[in-house]
Order: C-alpha cells, then structure tokens, then sequence
C-alpha cells in the first residue's frame, strides 16, 4: 500500500527551495506543540504534513523528517521502512507516545537516527536530537560511500589482475609498455584486455581485445578470454587454435547471447623481421619504423561471438629491423577531433607530429608515445575519452629519429 501512495494535492513550494524539518504528524494539538518547540530554534525551516501521501512530494527538499509513528496511512514501524526505501538520504527522527518506547527503539534499529517521546521533550532537546539525527546521517553516507570504494578498488584490482596481466617476456631486445584507461573519467575497468607472451620457441605473441559494452558482466567476460588465450599460447597451440578456443570459451561464459568480442593478435617470428597478424573485427595496429608510420593491413574476420567461424588466416607482415608496433582498442580512435572523429588516420597524423616517437631519444620512448598519444586524444575530445583504451606497444632494436 505504501509504494502506491499518491502525492499531496495543493501542496505547492517554491523550486529548490529546502526545508530542514518536515514533521509528518497528524495530531493537530502534538503537532502545535512540536512546532511551538521547534520555534525555539531560530533559522529551522519547518513544514507539516499530516500523512506520508501528503509529505511524499515534500520529502525531496527535506533534511530530516520527525514522524509520528500512528498515522492515518502508516502505522509502528511502516512509515520508518517506507523512508528507508524511499528518501535514504533524509534523517528519521520519530515520535513516541509514553507506552511505545519499545517501538521506539526498534524505529531506531529499523533505520532511524533517534527516537522521541511525546511530552519529555522541550525545545533545546528537541533541536539537539534533530541536529545530531541529521550528522549521524551523514556520517552514515560517508561511511558507506568510504565502504562502497573499497569494495570497488578490491573489485577493481581484481579485475586489474585478470584483464591486464604482466606481460611474458625474455627478449632484451624488446622494449614494452602498456596502458589502460577507463572510458569516461571511471574507475571501474571495463572488458577490454591486452596480454603478451613470448613461448620457448622464441616466438612472441601479442593480443589486444575488446569485450563489446562495459560494466561488470564485460569486464569478468574479458577475463576469462585473456585466460584462455594465455592459457592456449603457454601450451604451444597455433594461433587457429588459440582463437578458435577464445572463441568456444565467449560462447560458453557470456549471459547474453548478443555479447561479442573484437581481437587483434599479433606473432612475431624469432628473428623480430616478420610476424602473423589475425584481425577479428579489431582496428589493425601501427607500425613504427624509419620508413615512417602505417596500419599492418589484414585479411579480417568477423568478431567473436557475432558468427562461429573455424576460419583465422592469417597475413604475413614484414616488420624490419627496427619497429615500434602499437596495439589498441577502439576506444582511442572514437573520441572526438574538431568535428569529426580522431580516427585511425589522426592516430597517425599523432604519431607522427611527436618528437622522437620511433627513436630512442627519450629515456622511455614507448612509455611516452603511449602516455603522450592518450593525452592527445584526451585534447582533441576535450576530456575524458567516451570509452576504455588498451594500449600495448612493442619496440625493437634501436631506432632512427
């Protein structure tokens, strides 16, 4: 009965406007005594409402409500639990007859503040209670919102561990570098992935992934394909198999039969000179070298998850003597730049206005093209990019500026 309460025709205040305490009292001869009292309190914006329907629309601008505990349309603790659901934000004081102190202290176990009985109070005890219901309120807030982070970094960094593992790699001729950053200023990761592997065949093999969406059921959607993917490259699995097993696990572990999931992976061959690209509706990665700056082209394939496929061919890539290759998700290529999009092309066009980005100038080249390349994305969007970035890039051999 209490989710359906309608709202108080005629009650009518001005927008915005706030109201300290608004006293949800039917009584009128309790209730002129309760705002006699509550007069003593210079400053206190008071409203009554005789009913839980009428104050319902009152409730928004309220800070605290002192609720009298039998009303016309809620009675013992109903009329507590309805603002528990309702207005959490707003601090309960209720008020008690003589013989109801019992129901009094349950209100407060219920989720009120504090408890008043009708008749033991006069004015400064009664604006004590109010002030202090309305501190312990905020108290509680903070606390939860203190209890709610933690949860969210432990989720985070469990997430952290799964989606963004550190990379595998023996090569000292190999520099590497990896950057992650949540979509639109968040904290919480969402399902893109990247991983990085070098096999005792000297082999090295490198995968960038996008989990279509974001939020939890993504982010625990992209960890187990990097756990498969690592999993199937550490047991020597060509890289047909290692997909076509990413592929069976996406369509095994997601809750919704719509999910898919973009891939890149990347094998460099042991003399670093050339390597198998597999594109699965991913963007292609850049290649860095002397000779300048270009997307490693590809046969592609569709997504994960959107058609079953046991086709994966591969394309040969040359890559030179000396390269840097960058990997990415889309969600650096999406952002805004004047009026249009950044683009695979202003990626580019990015790369190649800064300093030193293919040499090894700098004391962390790869470090800071990716650091430098999100920054520049970040400007032209005018902020936080919309969507998740994964960045992994690979350098190899010194480099000419």
């Amino acid at each position: 009965m209490l989710n359906d309460l309608p709202g108080a025709a005629g009650v009518r205040r001005p927008a915005g406007s706030r109201i300290d305490v608004l006293l949800i009292e039917d009584d009128d001869g309790d209730a002129l005594i309760v705002q006699e009292l509550l007069q003593e309190a210079a400053g206190l914006r008071v409203e009554r409402a005789r009913s839980l329907a009428e104050a319902r629309p009152l409730l928004a601008e309220a800070t605290c409500a002192l609720l009298d505990l039998g009303l016309p349309d809620a009675t013992g603790l109903d009329g507590v639990r309805w603002l528990q659901e309702h207005v959490p934000d707003v601090a309960v004081v209720v008020l008690t007859g003589l013989a109801d102190e019992t129901l009094g202290s349950a209100a407060v176990r219920s989720g009120a503040q504090d408890y008043l009985v009708k008749g033991q109070v006069d004015g400064t005890l009664l604006y004590r209670v109010l002030r202090y219901a309305v501190e312990r309120k905020q108290a509680e807030k903070v606390q939860l919102a203190l209890q709610v982070a933690q949860v969210s970094a432990q989720e985070n960094a469990r997430l952290a561990r799964g989606l963004l593992p550190s990379p595998l790699v023996f090569d000292p001729r190999l520099a590497v570098a990896t950057r992650y950053r949540a979509g639109g200023g968040q904290i919480q990761l969402g399902g893109d992935f990247y991983d990085l592997v070098e096999t005792q065949d000297g082999w090295l093999h490198a995968v960038v992934g996008d989990v279509c969406g974001r939020g939890p059921d993504e982010a625990a959607l992209g960890v187990c394909l990097r756990v498969a993917w690592r999993t199937m490259v550490l047991a020597g699995q060509p890289a047909t198999g290692v997909l076509s097993a990413v592929q069976q696990v996406l369509e095994y572990e997601r809750h919704d039969d719509r999910m898919f999931a973009t891939m890149c992976m990347l094998s460099v061959e042991p003399d670093r000179r050339s390597g198998l690209l597999h594109l699965a509706g991913h963007p292609p990665p850049v290649l860095i070298g002397p000779s300048g700056v270009h997307e490693l082209r590809a046969r592609a394939t569709p997504p994960p998850g959107i058609v079953h496929t046991s086709e994966w061919p591969p394309t040969k890539v040359d890559l030179g003597e000396r390269w840097t290759v960058l990997l990415y998700t889309d969600g650096l290529v999406e952002g805004r730049a004047g009026s249009g999009r950044f683009g695979s092309a202003g990626l580019i066009r990015a790369i190649e206005e800064l300093p030193g980005s293919g040499a090894g100038g700098p004391a962390r080249p790869v470090e800071l093209l990716l650091d430098r390349l999100i920054g520049r994305a970040e400007e032209l969007n005018g902020g936080d990019l919309d969507d998740d970035v994964a960045m992994l890039a690979l350098r190899y051999g010194a480099q000419d500026s």
